[in-house]
């Protein structure tokens, strides 16, 4: 197992090392020919389609701009991909042959318009999800979808991560959240290497807010893995991106190692953060996040 996570470590220190056009995918867009999207949210408006709001009768709404960030397609569409809580995923045009760059707006009766599922505003439910981006017409005719009907990436890993834009933004349906700041954090946790388990390890960690709910943790593991894996090299935090919805907290984050980490996690009525995890290891641990 020590040696397996070695190897892992290895590799994914030399992946993130190299970049290139064609990450190997299914679905890549080259940027020397294609055309990719900037999308950014309104300053002004919520970054969330509010539950509260919308259980007390109000058409609530969202607003954004889209432009082109590379490239020049001949048309452009503005797509949704709505996820719900239960599973299911929509697409729909929720804008036709616009003209970009151009200021957005949608509403709940905009979604319950634009998408043939969803028959009143009842079907907003908590947890549902509006992803955001567009599709590009070029001038020979190539048709460039930066999500797919079914959700999924339409591009390279390259295009997905840049920091030079944002291809996609989602607004999910959620309650006002407000978990940004330092906190304390406490962790109890056990590894399958033979290291010391992680018993009331103390360690500090930055919470930082990306709006709509989502925010990041500076180190999610919040000082397991330096505690464990130091042997390896592994000395650094890993920052993870977590969910709020209604107090219920959600996440995948991704580890050194190369793996998907899931976890979950509440906001309990005193104001701390519980958030536990388990990787495929077989590591876990569960951390108290207190407020400082």
């Amino acid at each position: 197992m020590k040696n397996f996570k070695y190897l892992f470590y290895l590799l994914a220190v030399t992946v993130l090392s190299v970049s290139c056009e064609n990450d190997g995918g299914t679905s890549v867009i080259p940027l020397n020919d294609g055309a990719v999207p900037n999308m950014t949210k309104s300053a002004t408006t919520d970054a969330f389609f509010n539950l509260i709001r919308l259980n007390n009768g109000e058409n609530v709404s969202v607003s954004f701009n889209a432009e082109v960030a590379q490239g020049t397609p001949a048309s452009a569409d503005i797509i949704g991909i709505y996820n719900t809580a239960d599973g299911n995923t929509y697409s729909a045009t929720l804008f036709s042959d616009v003209s970009l760059p151009q200021d957005f707006t949608i509403s709940i009766s905009d979604l319950v318009s634009a998408f043939a599922e969803l028959s009143t505003s009842d079907d907003i439910k908590v947890g549902d999800a509006l992803t955001l981006s567009a599709r590009f017409t070029m001038a020979d005719g190539t048709v460039l979808n930066i999500l797919n009907d079914d959700g999924s990436s339409g591009t390279g890993a390259n295009i997905r991560t840049t920091v030079l834009f944002t291809t996609v933004i989602t607004y999910p349906v959620s309650c006002p959240s407000d978990l940004a700041g330092e906190y304390s954090a406490i962790t109890n946790g056990d590894n399958t290497d033979g290291q010391p388990p992680a018993v009331d390890l103390a360690y500090d960690v930055t919470i930082t807010d990306q709006g709509g709910g989502i925010y990041t943790i500076s180190d999610f593991p919040a000082g397991a893995y330096i505690l464990w894996y130091t042997v390896y090299g592994l000395t650094f935090e890993q920052e993870g991106t977590f969910t709020d919805v209604c107090g219920a907290i959600s996440a995948t984050f991704a580890d050194a190692w190369g793996q998907d980490v899931p976890a979950t996690g509440t906001v309990n009525e005193n104001g701390t953060i519980t958030l536990t995890w388990s990787n495929p290891w077989g590591d876990f641990a569960t951390t108290i996040l207190t407020k400082k």
